[in-house]
């Protein structure tokens, strides 16, 4: 997915759930979107984490 469609699916996400997500590039170069406590990956491939909780 795009970053564009990375960035809005991981606020929707995150807000939705109420908890913090993190958004990944993946092996193949694809960004992805997963709650952090679910994400055992790599800490270098993380794009960003987005936090509901922060102000």
């Amino acid at each position: 997915m795009s970053a564009q469609i990375a960035h809005a699916f991981a606020l929707s996400l995150a807000t939705t759930l109420m908890a913090t997500v993190v958004i990944f590039r993946a092996g193949d170069g694809t960004l992805s979107v997963i709650p952090a406590a679910e994400y055992d990956g790599d800490e270098a491939a993380i794009v960003r984490e987005i936090d509901p909780f922060a102000s």
